[in-house]
């Protein structure tokens, strides 16, 4: 991983330093800190009701959850651009997903966020777990997808200019949007 003292190439961090914070964010995500609002605007006709609580939902395969998560977090500060799947040239988000699984679980997955949005089976937001894909769009459709952390928080590649980051669910873009998650790790 480099010397502790000298930037990490990816984002510039101190090793050390980027290696204590995807660790904070991990335990953090995973330990139930944080936690959502207890006041949820009404559900909107046709869109998925979001928990005032994200129950906490246990992976089927908590070492390959982990592992995707761990390297998921690693890539946050990436710098976005469409088309990109690799550290190195930046990500979309459905190159950031298919790269985290082929990276840490040698899985080949496809490489569209509509072909993403098909894969395993479809999981509720009360039965999201760590590793799962989270997809949004507008009713009717998928444009986005990320990897679901723990506590409603995923990790995705937003959008052009920006980088890959840690946003939550229930935000206030997200919420509008989210179609539901698919379970990749049974």
């Amino acid at each position: 991983m480099g010397n502790a003292h000298y930037p990490d190439k990816a984002t510039g961090m101190p090793a050390k330093r980027l290696r204590a914070g995807v660790a904070l964010a991990l335990a953090a995500a995973l330990a139930g800190c944080g936690g959502g609002s207890a006041v949820r605007p009404a559900p909107v006709p046709g869109r998925v009701a979001l928990p005032a609580t994200w129950p906490a939902v246990a992976p089927q395969d908590p070492a390959a959850a982990n592992a995707v998560l761990m390297r998921a977090l690693s890539l946050v500060g990436t710098p976005y651009r469409f088309g990109g799947n690799t550290p190195e040239s930046g990500f979309d988000c459905s190159g950031l997903v298919a790269y985290v699984y082929r990276d840490m679980l040698d899985r080949a997955l496809p490489r569209t966020t509509a072909e993403l949005a098909r894969l395993g089976p479809p999981v509720g937001p009360t039965g999201i777990a760590a590793g799962d894909l989270v997809v949004f769009g507008p009713a009717g459709s998928v444009n986005h997808v990320g990897i679901y952390v723990g506590e409603g928080r995923f990790v995705h590649a937003p959008s052009s200019g920006g980088t890959v980051r840690l946003d939550r669910v229930d935000g206030p873009y997200w919420r509008e949007h989210f179609q539901g998650g698919r379970r990749l790790l049974q």
